[in-house]
């Protein structure tokens, strides 16, 4: 601890003392909540260890039948839900009729809670009588402790705790249960999911495939709504950003209906698109900076996550993606949404829509903006893969002077990154394609974590004025409207002057 910088105040203090000598080493760094700040990493890692030793924690325990199905079914590819069934032995408090409710809520805490199973049964001695099931890891002794007897006989209630043979099946457990029941120990249990409207999406690993459908079906049955179940099965490297798939469990229909934020609604195919529902708060963010009346140019559009809220939002959109079906689903989300008079699509190269329309919107527009105008221009590049690639197209994209700094588009490009230190590296990679520093003129976002060492990172900045424009320069030989001027041209005359 004292290598991590924890002062030795808090080292010898009697009460860290104390409570370190009766704690387990996992739990010792919960005494060290209240001081955040040192050592942020390692809280994480201990976070993640002991969610998963938890499971580990629970199959200590004596009664451990109550949260594992059969052992029979291990190995199972093909789902068999009378397999699950089994009979474990729980205690219960016999209660008259009248007391049930009090009961529960006195001791509600006792009570045991598993999904699909009645926490209050008849007593089949006493027709009179119910039966309370109560928790048994948290009575391993079938002995109830002094101030939970205290409670039952303020309410008249036998402190005496009976046992009962209680069934379980398929429907009591939970689906992290059964696939961990299912496949073989100590290997990875796969149970987190995208999902996309009605369609649940699985990114498995290669000891799972074996066991795919029924991982499928298990998604299937204890998450309601979902009726399509489908497995990556190769990364995203076409031209058109989508991915081969398999339908993994359920129906085939892969054209499905996801709710956004604000009101907005998007179909698509999935299939044939890309949609990642981990990007909406990023959606979110980037909307949250534009003002009713500013422009925005999508040039990776896709289904219009970015530019239908947008144009709700009462800005100018001008959306663009290169994938057919992409664009004809951003048509159809646009009049889905009533926002098709606010949206101008075009189904272009991305190089080609920043040198036409993106040109010809700011060639027009910006000699127009007078400083007490507001308006603000947008420029939204989310193809991670390969945006930073495209920023060259900013060189000299434009002819003149301009003619207010606060006019000059932001950009806010997407990127991958492995290195290090990422935020660096993609700006570094950002000036290398528009040939210029960024420092001091950019921020870099955080968007998300991929995979292990690579992040997703959003870099915005105003497109610098030397970047961006060719300035017409005086020349002897020709009129000065004949040539115009290089970004070195520029950059030695703001030296000397």
């Amino acid at each position: 601890l004292w290598r991590f910088g924890y002062s030795a105040r808090l080292l010898k203090s009697n009460h860290f003392r104390t409570a370190a000598s009766n704690t387990s080493f996992p739990a010792l760094w919960m005494l060290l909540a209240p001081y955040p700040g040192r050592t942020p990493g390692l809280f994480v890692v201990v976070k993640k260890v002991s969610f998963f030793t938890m499971p580990e924690s629970v199959e200590n325990k004596a009664d451990l039948e109550l949260y594992l199905p059969h052992p029979e079914v291990r190995g199972m590819t093909l789902l068999n839900r009378e397999a699950f069934k089994r009979t474990v032995v729980v205690p219960v408090v016999k209660v008259k009729k009248e007391t049930v409710n009090t009961l529960l809520k006195s001791l509600k805490h006792m009570v045991l809670q598993r999904p699909g199973l009645k926490r209050v049964v008849d007593d089949p001695e006493d027709e009179d009588r119910r039966l309370v099931i109560l928790d048994p890891y948290k009575i391993p002794q079938f002995s109830l402790g002094e101030s939970e007897q205290e409670v039952l006989k303020q309410l008249n209630v036998c402190p005496e705790v009976s046992k009962y043979n209680l069934e379980l099946t398929y429907e009591n457990f939970k689906s992290e249960e059964i696939l961990r029941a299912v496949l073989p120990e100590g290997q990875e249990v796969t149970s987190g999911f995208s999902r996309v409207g009605h369609i649940a999406h699985l990114n498995l690993r290669d000891h799972q495939l074996p066991y795919r459908h029924l991982i499928g079906q298990v998604l299937i049955d204890k998450n309601p709504g979902i009726t399509c179940v489908v497995n990556k099965t190769s990364i995203i490297d076409s031209t058109y950003r989508n991915f081969q798939m398999e339908v993994l469990a359920g129906e085939s229909n892969l054209v499905t209906k996801v709710q956004g934020e604000n009101n907005t609604a998007y179909e698509l195919d999935f299939s044939k698109v890309y949609w990642n529902p981990r990007l909406s708060t990023e959606h979110e963010r980037i909307v949250e900076l534009l003002k009713p009346g500013d422009v925005l140019f999508d040039v990776f559009a896709g289904v219009g996550p970015f530019a239908v809220p947008a144009a709700k939002r009462k800005c100018r959109v001008f959306a663009n993606d290169l994938n057919p079906e992409s664009y004809s689903w951003l048509l159809h989300n646009c009049k889905l949404n009533k926002v098709e008079n606010k949206i101008k699509a075009f189904n272009m190269d991305g190089r080609d829509f920043l040198r036409g329309v993106v040109r010809e919107e700011l060639s027009r527009e910006l000699p127009l903006l007078k400083e007490e105008q507001k308006t603000s221009f947008h420029i939204v590049m989310n193809l991670p893969a390969s945006a930073i690639e495209f920023l060259d197209v900013f060189r000299h994209l434009l002819a003149g002077e301009p003619c207010s700094t606060a006019g000059l588009p932001t950009v806010h490009c997407y990127g991958f990154s492995k290195h290090d230190d990422p935020a660096r590296d993609i700006q570094e990679r950002a000036e290398a394609s528009l040939g210029t520093s960024l420092d001091g003129r950019c921020s870099t976002y955080l968007v998300r974590n991929v995979a292990p060492n690579k992040e997703m990172l959003c870099i915005s900045f105003q497109v610098p004025a030397e970047v961006l424009y060719k300035r017409p320069c005086p020349d002897e030989a020709k009129p000065a409207s004949k040539r115009l001027c290089t970004s070195q041209d520029f950059s030695e005359e703001r030296l000397l002057s």
